[in-house]
């Protein structure tokens, strides 16, 4: 049964685990009637993600325009198609920097400066996630827009990869300012293998949803095999007491799907699944429930 609680939790979010599955885990750990968070980590990235309670969530929109603070990790000489590790590489380049021509590029990114949203975010496009069309292969102009970046330390540099430490405001795109740093060097674009956000400075919220098979690689395309991506969703279901696993609209072909019991899976509209044997599962409602 659920409790009227009126708290703040500083969670330490672990890799691979999306902001909103962390959030709903610790809803259903202390049996909380209204929750929710005060700014979205990327499921790469680890770190504080604070979590509000009833009366506290009235916070949550101050807190959102407050600044925030990054460890990052930066391989130099790769370019991939989303700016992280998530995405395949496109392109690779030698790396020969040193320390006092890495600091004369940070210094440049030090202060206000110009971003350009990355394709592969959550900002929205005629009513459509970004993210939405990229995965379709669609890319739209995006302007620019200023960030202020409050601190940017060099921590180490060890062959190709920068630890750096950031301090920055609100809607700045920690894997873009890796794009760019990485660009300035003259090596190829820097993928970030992740982020940890290690201060009580939220950054900005995106709309809260459940988990998907596309978050985690799935193509829904009817002719990729999405089996991985699929069970990879349900293990990250299980593993922080159970959830929901969504397929957005199209085809899914998979061979085995490793259910859990403390696991849903709902199919929108348009969603179909392509067992191994030919048969198929179509969504007849949008979250219909699907189960063996």
């Amino acid at each position: 049964m659920r409790r009227r609680l009126d708290a703040a939790l500083l969670l330490d979010k672990p890799v691979g685990l999306s902001s909103n599955a962390a959030l709903q885990a610790a809803k259903r750990m202390f049996r909380a009637a209204k929750a929710g968070h005060a700014g979205t980590l990327d499921p790469l990235a680890s770190g504080l993600l604070l979590v509000l309670f009833g009366d506290a969530t009235k916070f949550a929109a101050s807190l959102l325009e407050a600044d925030k603070t990054y460890l990052a990790s930066v391989r130099l000489g790769a370019t991939t198609t989303t700016g992280d590790a998530e995405g395949e590489v496109t392109g690779r380049r030698a790396v020969a920097v040193s320390e006092p021509p890495v600091e004369d590029v940070l210094t440049k990114y030090r202060g206000t400066i110009s971003q350009v949203p990355p394709m592969y975010s959550a900002l929205k496009f005629c009513g459509q996630p970004l993210y939405a069309l990229a995965r379709e292969g669609v890319c739209v102009e995006r302007s620019s827009r200023e960030v202020l970046i409050h601190e940017l330390e060099l921590i180490s540099l060890k062959g190709d990869l920068l630890e750096l430490r950031v301090r920055c405001s609100k809607g700045t795109y920690v894997r873009t300012l890796a794009e760019d740093i990485g660009a300035a060097l003259g090596t190829v674009v820097g993928a970030r293998p992740a982020a940890a956000q290690t201060a009580a400075h939220p950054s900005t919220a995106r709309p809260l949803g459940t988990f998907s098979v596309l978050e985690f690689g799935a193509k829904g395309d009817g002719h990729s095999i999405d089996t991985p991506a699929i069970n990879k969703a349900i293990e990250a279901a299980a593993a922080i007491g159970g959830g929901t696993v969504v397929f957005p609209a199209g085809t899914y072909a998979c061979y085995s799907i490793h259910l859990k019991s403390n696991v849903e899976l709902h199919l929108q509209r348009g969603a179909t699944i392509l067992a191994a044997e030919g048969a198929h599962y179509d969504a007849a409602e949008p979250n219909q429930p699907w189960h063996i």
